[in-house]
């Protein structure tokens, strides 16, 4: 059997004004894939697999359109070349926006369908923030999202939809798809699986596929900051058995509608302000901040210094700061060297709509790097290291703050843009709290605008009542 794998993956919050361009994205051709950590499972499966591009970029703005437009022949071509194929799986993110256009996805899935004919099977993983349309269940057959956030189940999502497929392919048995949609579209922090509810109705899950006749059940919390007619929450099943799949569709939709206003943050939160205050009087360490407005992995910028002034304002001490993307201030730190002392100019490099920071700063550390976008720099200012960034990045790894000579365990305070805490902070954190921070991922999700997302929505939209009504594929038959 031989199968067809491509995808462009990555989240874009349309109130985000800086663009997705090319250097944004980790780009895979070919074989390459096959070679690279992220696709090597494939090579477990019994099948010829064409690989043709993957581009993957943490979350921003929208995507430049032309940009998409080469992506997007570049993966017709790569199929078109591979004909005839039994199979496509396409591993996407879902909450693509491309400049102009809404349903980006679908637009993908529907150019593939129309390439390769009614005949092939085509599967998608995708992130459960991602958004979906009826144009993208009328392309698919097989489709698979993640069931934690934060996401530690990527690799086994991509295997769950390949597996599949394979299945499919293998016994001749076409599956059937069909939706869900739930008109409540929620923040992930306030819908993480480490907390209640959402670990209890991720942990059913699996027991809606126990019935004979269901292959997958994946739900969909949606993607909040993209003001976009498909975004919403939806339960999608793939499956054999029709009745099965529409009552574990209803079941699911039924039941997140029914719990929709016991989700709550996980965290202690406040404002910028207030969080600072108890982060400076908590008797315990290291105390992890969350700037959660400015959160790059959510579609921030990354570049917002208000907690920083209000950190200096307090003279607070021994406090890690991690990170500020800045490249002009990145290179005037690398300018001046190690040791040296340098007036900087910190923030708003990339959206001019925050607050900069204009500071004294001593230069404790430079990253070694040829390339001027990955450079990293250790300023000290006061009682703060902070980290500037060249690019956009998050800091969610130990590694990422030791390979900095930077050691968080010994802070007594830690700032990272950040909603709910990655799986090796979560747990150094003593406590974690998030700040609910200006920026283009306000987790105040109802003062943002909406002009495109279907209302009534929950929680924008209060007093309204819903019916769960199953949607099937145009190609369940």
């Amino acid at each position: 059997m031989r199968i067809a794998v491509a995808g462009l993956h990555t989240e874009c919050s349309t109130y985000n004004p800086v663009f997705a361009r090319e250097a944004d994205f980790r780009v895979l051709r070919g074989p390459a894939m096959l070679k690279d950590a992220y696709f090597d499972f494939l090579t477990h499966f019994p099948a010829e697999f064409i690989t043709v591009l993957h581009a993957r970029a943490i979350a921003g703005g929208p995507v430049e359109a032309a940009l998409y437009q080469r992506w997007k022949a570049e993966i017709l071509e790569g199929i078109k070349a591979a004909l005839p194929l039994d199979g496509v799986y396409l591993a996407l993110h879902g909450a693509m926006f491309v400049d102009a256009m809404f349903d980006a996805e679908g637009d993908l899935i529907a150019s593939v369908r129309e390439l390769v004919g009614p005949d092939v099977l085509i599967a998608t993983s995708y992130d459960l923030h991602g958004n979906v349309s009826q144009k993208i269940i009328d392309n698919l057959d097989i489709f698979s999202t993640y069931r934690t956030a934060p996401h530690i189940d990527t690799p086994d999502t991509m295997r769950r939809a390949v597996t599949m497929l394979v299945r499919a392919l293998k016994t001749g048995v076409r599956p059937k798809l069909a939706w869900a949609p739930i008109p409540v579209l929620l923040p992930g922090e306030r819908t993480s699986t480490q907390d209640e509810p959402a670990r209890s109705f991720y942990a059913q899950i699996h027991e809606v596929e126990e019935p004979s006749g269901i292959w997958d059940a994946s739900f969909q919390v949606g993607y909040v900051w993209a003001d976009e007619p498909r975004a919403t929450a939806c339960a999608i099943v793939t499956g054999t058995d029709r009745a099965a799949i529409e009552n574990a569709a209803s079941h699911l939709a039924q039941n997140y509608w029914d719990i929709r206003q016991e989700f709550v943050f996980g965290m202690e939160t406040g404002s910028i302000e207030e969080c600072v205050d108890r982060a400076l009087a908590s008797p315990t360490h290291p105390v992890v901040l969350a700037e959660s407005g400015d959160n790059p992995t959510g579609g921030g910028v990354g570049d917002r210094a208000e907690v920083l002034a209000a950190l200096m304002a307090r003279d607070a001490q021994d406090v890690i700061f991690a990170g500020i993307a800045d490249q002009a201030a990145t290179d005037a730190a690398y300018a001046a060297g190690i040791g040296a002392r340098v007036q900087l100019h910190i923030g708003a490099s990339l959206d001019p709509s925050s607050t900069p920071v204009d500071a004294e700063a001593e230069i404790l550390f430079l990253a070694e790097t040829e390339d001027r976008r990955l450079r990293e720099a250790v300023v000290r200012i006061g009682g703060i290291a902070l980290v500037l960034t060249a690019r956009r990045r998050p800091f969610h790894n130990l590694v990422d703050f030791t390979r900095l000579g930077l050691d968080p365990k010994a802070a007594r305070i830690i700032v990272v843009k950040s909603g709910y805490l990655s799986p090796e902070l979560g747990p150094l954190a003593n406590p974690g709290i998030m700040a609910l921070s200006p920026g283009v991922v306000d987790q105040f999700v109802e003062r943002t605008e909406r002009r495109h997302t279907p209302r009534p929505s929950y929680p924008f939209d209060k007093d309204f009542a819903f019916t769960p009504l199953v949607k099937w594929s145009a190609r369940a038959g």
